[in-house]
């Protein structure tokens, strides 16, 4: 039971990395009074640039450059079209995840002709897991060796720069002068403006930091988690990354959390014995089915729950004119 909870844990953290990049990228925007459920559609964007430019140059840190890229120009597409000519930011949103989803496939075929996916990245091309110091010596300790060489060694570097990203989220967003202005940016845009503080240059900084981490959190699909690029890879999780944020409060360890617990709900699925004891309660032949929706499911009755206790900042989705 020890080593299947170890396991499972360890899984946890792999699963939770897109979704806790894309939230912290959210947690930027939307503090600044964007609404951003493009996050889909940047990790989507993110995978593709990620593994197309990893096999073209067969390195895993130009394919992440790629995927920063990538992201950073649909961040820009939005702030320009919400913040610049202050546009619908939910239909801007919308737009921007279908353009990932055609766009990606469409370029895939071409390049490719693969029916939508990428080659297979080889070794040299991938982000590869990382032995910690001394994780195999202490391997037989009770425990606390387990504990270091399964669950804190043998990630691959994203892995901890996502989890890094949450305190440096949390301090730039809560203890430096630019997070004041950013959360004062999404909660009075006026009052900002009147102190003499350009509230369009502080939204489009935001959103260069959300695309930034919403375009990594896509590249990790692809040259870390899986090796390649297929259609639609991402899978909602951008949604799901956007529902922990929102559970979270927009605050970046609670979004961590509730990722996390997310991300738990896609390991254990996964384990054998979990379908050994559902297998009396579900149909077999819809038992598969039910696994893999359940953690959606799960997803929109806690965020169901949270909708009416969350507080959003108070000028999101509100676009800013002097004029006003």
């Amino acid at each position: 039971m020890w080593n299947d909870l170890i396991l499972i844990l360890d899984g946890t953290l792999r699963i939770s990395v897109p979704f806790v990049l894309a939230a912290m990228g959210g947690i930027f925007a939307e503090r600044s009074g964007v609404i951003d459920f493009g996050l889909e559609g940047k990790m989507l964007g993110g995978a593709f640039v990620a593994a197309t430019v990893a096999h073209w140059t067969q390195s895993a840190w130009w394919g992440l450059l790629g995927s920063i890229g990538i992201g950073i120009i649909f961040s820009m597409m939005h702030g320009y079209a919400c913040v610049t000519k202050r546009g619908n930011q939910v239909v801007s949103c919308v737009a921007i995840n279908i353009f990932a989803m055609g766009l990606t496939v469409v370029l895939a075929n071409a390049w490719f002709g693969m029916g939508g996916t990428t080659p297979q990245l080889p070794k040299e091309a991938r982000f590869l897991p990382i032995e910690l110091p001394f994780a195999e010596a202490l391997r037989d300790v009770p425990i606390l060796g387990k504990i270091y060489y399964e669950l804190i060694s043998g990630h691959n570097i994203l892995v901890y720069i996502a989890f890094l990203t949450v305190p440096l989220t949390a301090w730039v967003v809560f203890k430096s002068s630019f997070g004041l202005r950013l959360r004062a940016t999404g909660e009075n845009p006026l009052a900002v403006d009147t102190t003499g503080i350009s509230v369009t240059k502080i939204r489009y900084q935001a959103l260069l930091l959300n695309g930034m981490l919403g375009g990594m959190s896509g590249a990790y699909l692809s040259t870390a988690h899986l090796g390649f690029f297929v259609k639609d890879m991402s899978a909602g999780k951008g949604y799901l990354a956007l529902a922990a944020m929102i559970v979270g409060n927009w605050r970046p360890f609670y979004a961590m959390f509730a990722c996390l617990f997310f991300s738990i709900l896609f390991a254990v699925k996964d384990k054998p014995e979990i379908s050994e004891m559902l297998k009396d309660l579900v149909p077999v032949n819809l038992l598969d089915s039910f696994l893999e929706m359940s953690p959606y499911i799960l997803t929109v009755v806690i965020l169901a729950g949270f909708v009416g206790k969350a507080i959003a900042p108070k000028a999101i989705g509100q676009p800013f004119s002097k004029e006003n």
